[in-house]
């Protein structure tokens, strides 16, 4: 991942519905959630859940499905994984016993 993608992905979770919206659709893997559920679960109109969807979409964090004449949408984890590992590949100088505490706690979750 290059600079200018990470700005654009944390620039589409730094909006608290968008942000809540894709940790309900990572939450949801590796099923996903319809567009409709999702603005229903977070109490959002469909037509503005639509442009926060569009906005996560396009800075590559989730995909859309198109089930029959739904659009069913996944985070995209790769992009998540991406970005994480962009935020703290240089993380700790190099002394990995620094990181280990970080780890642990990314590893129970997954």
């Amino acid at each position: 991942m290059d600079t200018d993608s990470a700005i654009s992905a944390l620039g589409a979770l730094a909006q608290g519905t968008r942000l809540d919206a894709f940790r309900l659709l990572v939450r949801h893997e590796p099923d996903g959630l319809a567009a409709g559920e999702v603005a229903r679960r977070l109490d959002v109109p469909q037509n503005t859940m639509s442009v926060h969807l569009a906005t996560l979409a396009r800075a590559g964090l989730i995909r859309a499905e198109r089930r029959s004449r739904v659009i069913n949408y996944r985070a995209d984890l790769d992009r998540l994984r991406a970005l994480t590992l962009f935020l703290v590949q240089d993380c700790c100088g190099g002394r990995p016993e620094l990181c280990a505490p970080l780890i642990a706690e990314l590893t129970p979750c997954c």
